[in-house]
């Protein structure tokens, strides 16, 4: 099993420390598609990086872990174990932010029923987005918006499927250091699929790279 690096090497960190409740998400020889034997530790309010080639499994990955595709292996976070809990238990603690999101409502607001959540001007969004028609969206806003609405459902861990990739530089870096902060407030495991490395650079105390049927620590 794969293990964190020291922290030694990251800046001091004045957030406060993550909540008593919070969990490792780790798991254990999983197999799904092309891969097998996948075996990872994922920290309470860490981000564990995860790249490779288009077509190599990395989004299969994710739905794996958030229990959305058949699999093999254990999943657990926490004292909480995939396979002893329903799925749609699972999947609101280990929530999914996939590379295109679902719209169900016409307006933005209908998928925020508890109302306008927090966020939204440090992602760059005003208020006044809540009253849109989902169809007038940008991709690039679908995707910020998709990533408040997971964090607006409170999980205990997150999985990113290339949450920045319609963005430009400066909305790129907002969304960074927002998910960045939030991981490490709320004490999220997070798994982050990324392509660019100087954003995994920034954001990852982990990265880890598919290569063939196996993962293995990035260079």
């Amino acid at each position: 099993m794969t293990t964190f690096p020291s922290t030694a090497a990251h800046p001091v960190d004045p957030t406060p420390p993550p909540c008593p409740d919070t969990a490792a998400l780790v798991v254990t020889d999983l197999a799904v598609g092309p891969l097998s034997g996948v075996s990872m530790h994922v920290p309470a309010g860490r981000i564990l990086a995860l790249s490779g080639p288009s077509g190599s499994g990395k989004s299969r990955l994710l739905r794996a872990l958030a229990d959305l595709d058949p699999h093999r292996g254990a999943v657990t976070l926490g004292t909480m174990q995939q396979r002893a809990v329903p799925a749609h238990a699972w999947r609101q603690a280990v929530m999914m932010v996939p590379a295109d999101s679902q719209w169900w409502g016409d307006t933005v607001g209908a998928h925020f029923p508890a109302g306008t959540p927090c966020g939204l001007v440090e992602l760059g969004l005003d208020a006044a987005v809540m009253g849109w028609q989902v169809s007038r969206l940008s991709s690039g806003e679908k995707q910020r918006l998709a990533v408040l609405r997971a964090v607006a459902h409170t999980p205990r861990a997150l999985l990113l499927d290339e949450p920045t990739a319609n963005l430009d530089v400066d909305t790129t870096r907002r969304v960074e250091a927002w998910l960045s902060a939030q991981a490490r407030q709320h004490g999220w495991p997070v798994v982050w699929v990324a392509h660019d490395p100087a954003q995994i650079e920034r954001v990852a105390d982990q990265h880890l790279r598919i290569a063939g049927s196996a993962l293995s620590p990035a260079a």
